[in-house]
């Protein structure tokens, strides 16, 4: 065998499985290096190094609509006298529905209203939304008395003779007994500009049973992920949707679900499919889906992207012994290289003597 100069790398027979569906060429008793030339395969294939851009990314089927509905239920005594059609939206102030024919507005927070709210001097979260609420309807409260102790949080507003009174000048506008307090039912607390879903109850049931269902107010697109994948996308991520229509159209990651569903057998005889977890995607632009109010889409989640990067098909790759890999030119040339992201059946390359346009002898 010829001898070589220092640092030339051996190659020798090597099976190599597993890289992203590809192989790779094997070669025995040859050496990788500037000018080493290996004996080629009977019949050759050529591919040439490209500079481009490669994405780890990965397509799923989604669900275009409203998201998950959540039950609304209704507080207090009284009878059901009016309720609103699905489609409605939650305004802030306004009535959703009726009871005793009389209108429940709606508040958005964290806590519903809980206890009767006359007494001043109380705190609690339940203040904190009414004065928020009152505060964002333009209706002066003072400055909010807060808690300077936090213990496990902070332990809410405190209902002062002013909040109190500015309640009572909200109820007098809005029609309601002006009274300056505030009982569990006479209001309700929702998390934002909700949309209702579905409506559950009927005209003569009792206010303190399930009313309605409600969803967000914007179209999302909900994934369901393999949560041994769900590690590879974060709230942020950008995401490319298609629509039934073959538009594409860019969104973004909101969040990632916390209830891992499936993946667990319901009987010997039977295996649900993998774990997965919710991936929750909304679109850009909410025009891009106006028309649409349900629809299967694929999801294109970009999770890492080399730009500007050369790379070959994954069969160019000739597989050497000490772990590295090499590609060879059409004249019997092998030039190690260093290897980087695979991705879409190409995998990124580097290395001396490796450049754009070059022909490189592949095996697919």
């Amino acid at each position: 065998m010829a001898r070589h100069s220092k640092g030339v790398v051996a190659l020798s027979v090597l099976l190599v499985a597993g890289v992203t569906g590809g192989g790779a060429w094997v070669w025995r008793d040859a050496h990788a290096g500037q000018g080493t030339r290996a004996a080629a395969p009977d019949r050759v294939r050529t591919a040439t190094v490209t500079r481009t851009d490669l994405s780890d990314s990965r397509t799923l089927p989604g669900t275009l609509g409203f998201g998950t509905p959540h039950t609304l239920k209704g507080a207090g005594k009284g009878i059901v006298t009016r309720l609103p059609k699905p489609g409605a939206r939650a305004v802030r102030g306004k009535a959703l529905y009726r009871i005793d024919d009389r209108p429940v507005p709606v508040f958005f927070g964290d806590t519903p209203f809980f206890r009767t709210l006359a007494k001043t001097g109380v705190r609690g979260h339940d203040v904190s939304v009414l004065g928020d609420n009152l505060r964002a309807l333009g209706y002066e409260t003072g400055a909010a008395v807060t808690s300077r102790k936090t213990g496990d949080g902070d332990e809410g507003e405190e209902f002062t003779p002013a909040l109190a009174a500015a309640l009572e000048r909200w109820q007098h506008d809005t029609g309601q007994a002006a009274t300056g307090a505030l009982a569990p039912g006479q209001a309700v607390v929702l998390p934002g500009p909700v949309r209702v879903d579905t409506v559950q109850a009927q005209p003569g049931d009792p206010a303190d049973g399930p009313l309605l269902t409600y969803t967000s107010a914007a179209k999302t697109v909900t994934v369901a992920m393999e949560a041994t994948a769900v590690g590879t996308v974060k709230a942020g991520n950008r995401a490319a949707v298609t629509l039934p229509d073959g538009r594409t159209i860019r969104g973004t990651v909101t969040s990632l679900g916390r209830t891992v569903q499936g993946g667990s057998a319901q009987d010997s005889a039977q295996q649900t499919g993998p774990a997965t977890v919710d991936v929750t995607v909304v679109p850009d632009r909410a025009t891009d889906v106006q028309s649409l109010d349900a629809a299967a889409v694929q999801v294109r989640f970009d999770s890492t992207t080399r730009k500007g990067v050369l790379a070959v098909p994954v069969g160019a790759l000739v597989a050497l012994r000490e772990g590295g890999y090499a590609v060879q030119r059409p004249d019997g040339t092998l030039i190690a290289v260093t290897t980087g992201m695979f991705a879409g059946g190409l995998v990124e390359v580097s290395g001396k003597g490796v450049a754009a346009g070059a022909e490189v002898v592949t095996a697919s």
